[in-house]
């Protein structure tokens, strides 16, 4: 009877551990064999922000980033679906596993890191204020974009460094920060005068002063100090995912890959 009993105990604790640890929860923790089973990687970018990513005039997207995630398709085995969104809607979208990744030059700081985990810094950038040419403008230092109307993309580093150190000071007003979407529609509106100046990547200013002739570039900085580089997001805690990246990224480092295309595009 004892024997009888120990067997239907053991028969009882095996079913419960196989209904709780079932071979598809073991997958769904595993993100990166979740991605080569479906045979596709999805990425979340914002592609407004040449040269890393936009949209060419035949609707085709283009730039750094965007070779950067399809030669890392390539070495991974599988299709690139590309998904364009809001800047500032990307981080949510990679939490909620609507997306895979995200590549959108993206710098890697403490306060996404509490959300999102990231690979190796892939590139390293300077930032640049963007004035009209006409507006008389003298931009020698950071600071003295205080007191002027100035647009940034909404959730990035450039937010928080406009708030650290220009509105927390007392040097811009709050109404004073025009925060964007799109980097496209903040150039629009410095060339209407809407804002006086905008902050952003040395390269996309660069590009946006070609593109529109009646802009500048007025200043070029060094990165703020609490960056790291731009970085793939991935989902937090998906290890496997991450280390992947972090070999690919070392592979294109090794074989010249990255500093090849870096040049391609001026960066």
């Amino acid at each position: 009877m004892k024997r009888l009993q120990s067997l239907l105990v053991f028969m009882v604790t095996v079913t419960f551990l196989m209904v709780g640890f079932n071979s598809n929860d073991l997958l769904a923790s595993d993100h990166l064999s979740t991605i080569k089973q479906r045979g596709k990687l999805i990425v979340a970018t914002s592609a407004d922000y040449a040269p890393y990513e936009s949209v060419d005039d035949s609707g085709k997207f283009v730039g750094f980033d965007i070779d950067f995630i399809n030669e890392i398709a390539k070495r991974m085995g599988v299709e690139l679906e590309i998904k364009d969104m809001g800047f500032d809607t990307l981080i949510v979208s990679l939490q909620e596993k609507k997306v895979d990744l995200i590549v959108a030059a993206m710098v890697i700081t403490p306060e996404r890191e509490k959300k999102v985990d990231f690979t190796m810094p892939y590139s390293f950038i300077r930032d640049a204020f963007v004035v009209r040419k006409d507006a008389g403008l003298k931009i020698t230092k950071p600071q003295d974009a205080g007191g002027k109307k100035i647009g940034v993309l909404s959730g990035t580093v450039h937010e928080k460094w406009v708030r650290d150190n220009l509105i927390k000071p007392g040097l811009t007003k709050e109404d004073q920060l025009f925060l964007y979407e799109r980097m496209d529609m903040a150039s629009l509106d410095l060339g209407a005068g809407r804002v006086e100046v905008i902050l952003l990547v040395k390269n996309a200013a660069e590009d946006v002063a070609s593109k529109m002739k009646d802009l500048e570039v007025a200043l070029i900085v060094d990165r703020p100090a609490e960056s790291s580089g731009l970085g793939i997001a991935v989902p937090e805690g998906e290890t496997a995912l991450k280390a992947e990246l972090d070999r690919i990224i070392t592979e294109l480092k090794s074989d010249g890959w990255l500093e090849k295309n870096a040049a391609k595009y001026g960066l």
